[in-house]
């Protein structure tokens, strides 16, 4: 599976407001990607999309779900925007997370 900014545009910034860093970098612009637009799912959109079920215990972290179901860590994120925890603070032991699946359809019903 490859990253979640593999497809994603990179564009070239050279807005005013950055002028001083130009400067400092002596350059006339910055190429960056462009901030992609995600949605979370609304339920038509999740027919084909299942969930694996986890209890929250010590010890977990996005990036290892992501790799042990997923098998890429960098696929952390994909756990946290579906459950709409963007960190694992916002979890306590005993919480219950989906883990989608099919990954692809999921990335694709999202936008990525």
């Amino acid at each position: 599976m490859t990253s979640r900014y593999s497809t994603t545009p990179i564009g070239t910034n050279s807005s005013e407001q950055y002028e001083n860093e130009f400067k400092e970098r002596n350059v006339k612009f910055i190429r960056q990607y462009f901030t992609p637009i995600l949605r979370h799912l609304d339920p038509s959109q999740m027919v084909d999309i299942s969930g694996i079920s986890h209890t929250w215990k010590v010890g977990d972290r996005y990036y290892k779900l992501a790799h042990r179901y997923y098998g890429d860590s960098e696929l952390w994120w994909v756990i946290a925007w579906f459950n709409k925890a963007p960190t694992e603070s916002h979890l306590r032991l005993g919480d219950v997370i989906l883990i989608p699946t099919p990954l692809e359809t999921f990335l694709d019903r999202i936008g990525v």
